[in-house]
């Protein structure tokens, strides 16, 4: 490999999917070991590659991080990419690589790197609350070890104990090798956004969630060709559909598509309280993917298993599958129509 990345701010665009860690029956057993599907890892990411999905990100909250043995990372961390590779050696994949610790994130960053992995999706450690100093030199501190990765900042103002401040962003964009962010969950479009967008200079692109990445294209149509979205575990279309009708210029369908989403998402716990949906994130995004059909996600890994949510989420679950469901349908229909005309 080269002594520079492989992406650019520029190649970040479209949808990027945030898939789960798919696991054997048997795996919200405590005791449970080699926990992985590594053949519905295979063919999750072939089959969200053959959809259409732009790129892919792996093993942030949904994707069971901070649940994973080593051994079970390292496997699934080389099949994923070993796939993608086989389809697109130029694949856009990056792997989640986040830790307690700088030295034991760089020792999993150098084992993808040895694989060939070209970027990773990395969140700062979150044991004790980081200063914007602490938090620039452990992205410095990455960087300058494996100049050749990409990053992909993960925010997660749950898991990370807060936003990352304006200050930090202006700092994070003079790193080369940053060249986005999975923006902080639902965060309004709002100053926050306007101030972060002024300070990485697009240098970095601030990813939006799917449910309001119109809304921040409407106001920022060049630095908002982007979003992440862990709905395409779902099954895509509708994600796809936005994309396509943003990038055609087919506004009035973006704005459609994008009003089916958020009503899709209503029922679903993080619509509504998101302090109170960062408890059971890791199951309630597994219960949905098993309930789609797309993606057969498995158990939950302890200590955060499914028997832990209350019902009266799990009915909301239902709901927005019931709804994103609908979606998809009303999307084929639309899809088709066009094409016909």
């Amino acid at each position: 490999m080269g002594r520079l990345p492989k992406f650019t701010v520029a190649d970040i665009k479209g949808v990027q999917g945030y898939p789960p860690t798919p696991a054997k029956e048997g795996a919200d057993d405590p005791r449970a070991r080699d926990t992985v599907d590594l053949d519905e890892t295979e063919r999750m990411i072939r089959q969200l590659i053959a959809d259409g999905v732009d790129s892919i990100a792996t093993n942030g909250t949904l994707g069971e991080m901070a649940t994973l043995t080593l051994d079970e990372w390292k496997a699934f961390a080389a099949t994923a990419w070993e796939t993608a590779r086989s389809i697109d050696p130029d694949y856009p994949l990056f792997v989640g690589a986040t830790t307690l610790n700088t030295r034991d994130t760089l020792d999993r960053m150098r084992f993808l790197h040895d694989l060939g992995v070209p970027g990773v999706l990395l969140g700062r450690p979150m044991w004790s609350e980081m200063t914007v100093q602490g938090m620039v030199r452990f992205y410095r501190d990455v960087a300058e070890t494996f100049p050749n990765m990409n990053i992909i900042v993960y925010d997660n103002t749950a898991a990370f104990r807060g936003v990352i401040p304006t200050a930090a962003y202006a700092a994070l964009a003079e790193i080369p090798q940053i060249i986005a962010v999975k923006y902080a969950g639902g965060a309004a479009i709002g100053f926050r956004y306007h101030h972060d967008l002024q300070a990485v200079r697009g240098k970095i692109r601030l990813m939006l969630i799917e449910t309001i990445w119109f809304m921040a294209y409407s106001l920022y149509p060049e630095e908002s060709p982007a979003c992440w979205s862990s709905t395409v575990a779902c099954g895509p279309w509708p994600v796809l559909y936005l994309r396509d009708s943003i990038q055609a210029g087919r506004l009035e369908e973006a704005r459609w598509v994008s009003e089916r989403i958020l009503w899709a998402h209503e029922p679903f716990l993080v619509s509504q309280d998101f302090t109170e949906f960062a408890r059971y994130n890791t199951p309630l995004e597994k219960m949905r993917f098993n309930e789609a059909g797309y993606i057969k996600a498995g158990p939950s890994r302890p200590p955060y298993t499914f028997d832990i949510v209350p019902e009266k989420y799990v009915e909301g679950v239902r709901e927005h599958v019931r709804r994103w469901k609908q979606v998809i349908e009303e999307v084929r229909q639309r899809t088709a129509a066009r094409a016909a005309s």
